[in-house]
């Protein structure tokens, strides 16, 4: 009998829900698990909530061969992934009530030989409390060590990598990190990664994978600080940064990233502060690197008041609200905190195009704003604030903007008189 057959996703958001039908298409059994009733309704549909490329045509193939159903609750099963978001709150520390939650609706079903997979970006030891916790209210069970098997279950963390947009490629060729509470429990998700997996399953412990997460965001974000600094030096100086870091990258053993209006995403201006509430004495230039960043949103926010303000009857045009260019996702964008922040101070002066959004989202369309395309916004608007290298933005020929006033915080109009 094949050591994995049915498995139970909790979580079917950007991450659980490719992961679950990727898993479906290779023959296993898979139950999606969601709390959100429509979420679950729409994947049972074989339609699918989220913007991926060839999402839509997977989760239909592998929903109307009864591969992958759905449920509001876990059933039995082999495999427990768990899926769910882990936010920051207000004072940026990790917030773990919906990993919690998870792990309470699976525990009362677990049985021995269940292996329990934690994917959610976590604070160091999460997996480990997430283990302990399972087996202190399961006394029957425990952690499964070499020669211990009767009984056992086995417990590992394995975050996700995947660049939104490429996430199914991505969950297939990019290597994983398996880190298990003990030996016995690594080896075991190695082979249930393999299963679906083709680049290199790493195994390691389980406190160490869930740093190797929160270094790889921790890194990229320190780094966009550097450049998002180095944007606010050369405003001082009157010198173009996006020609600066061109140059600069031809020494090579240099690769300066492009600055932007922040930084946003679910991983990147999130997981640092995962290092820093765990090690606050010691992050300190992690902690520095998300105040730059921050402190760049707010910086574009003002710089774009000034020059609204020298055009009193000036429309404006946001171009861009999501956290990155041709994705649909809004999670911590700052493009979207700008033109949130814009549209309550103008009202029905800001007109806001996002090709990759089909309505504007509630908080922007309180504000009477206008959700038009690049087309309507070049001919009603004498500003443009350019939030997001969207490609759709990138086709537009200098001819068409020329009349603009444009702050352009991802340099792609740079021949225009841009700031960044």
């Amino acid at each position: 009998m094949p050591e994995f057959q049915k498995i139970n996703v909790v979580g079917l958001g950007y991450i659980g829900l490719p992961t679950a039908a990727l898993i479906a298409s290779r023959g296993l059994q898979v139950v999606g698990i969601d709390t959100n009733e429509r979420i679950v309704d729409t994947v049972a549909s074989g339609r699918i909530h989220i913007a991926e490329p060839d999402l839509d045509g997977l989760v239909s193939k592998v929903v109307s061969s009864g591969a992958l159903t759905t449920s509001t609750k876990p059933q039995a099963a082999d495999v427990f992934i768990i899926a769910v978001p882990t936010p920051i709150d207000r004072d940026n520390r990790p917030d773990l009530s919906s990993v919690n939650a998870a792990v309470d609706q699976i525990v009362d079903i677990l049985a021995p030989g269940n292996l329990v997979i934690l994917e959610s970006t976590s604070p160091i030891g999460t997996t480990e409390a997430i283990a302990k916790g399972i087996v202190e209210r399961r006394p029957d069970l425990h952690i499964g060590v070499n020669g211990k098997e009767d009984g056992a279950i086995y417990v590992a963390y394995c975050p996700e990598r995947v660049l939104p947009g490429r996430i199914l490629t991505e969950l297939i060729n990019n290597d994983r990190c398996i880190g298990g509470i003990t030996p016995t429990c690594t080896r075991r998700a190695q082979r249930f990664y393999k299963m679906f997996v083709r680049g290199a399953c790493v195994g390691t412990t389980a406190r160490t994978a869930e740093l190797v997460k929160l270094t790889e965001n921790a890194f990229r974000d320190t780094n966009i600080a550097f450049a998002n600094e180095l944007s606010l030096i050369c405003d001082r100086f009157d010198i173009n940064v996006w020609e600066v870091i061109d140059i600069a990258n031809r020494h090579p053993r240099v690769n300066v990233l492009r600055p932007g209006p922040g930084v946003g995403g679910h991983c990147i201006a999130v997981d640092p502060w995962f290092i820093i509430d765990s090690a606050p004495d010691l992050a300190r230039v992690m902690r520095t690197s998300r105040e730059v960043n921050n402190a760049k949103t707010r910086q574009i926010i003002e710089r774009t008041e000034a020059l609204i303000d020298d055009h009193p009857y000036a429309n404006i045009a946001c171009c861009g609200l999501t956290f990155k260019a041709n994705v649909d996702d809004l999670r911590e964008s700052p493009a979207m905190e700008i033109a949130t922040h814009l549209a309550a101070k103008y009202g029905e002066r800001v007109k806001v195009v996002e090709p990759n959004l089909r309505r504007l989202p509630p908080q922007l369309a309180d504000h009477r704003v206008a959700f038009v395309n690049i087309e309507e916004a070049l001919r009603s608007c004498e500003i443009a604030v350019l939030l997001v290298d969207h490609d759709e933005f990138k086709m537009v020929p200098l001819s068409e903007r020329r009349h603009l006033d444009v702050i352009d915080t991802r340099g792609i109009w740079q021949d225009m008189p841009a700031r960044t």
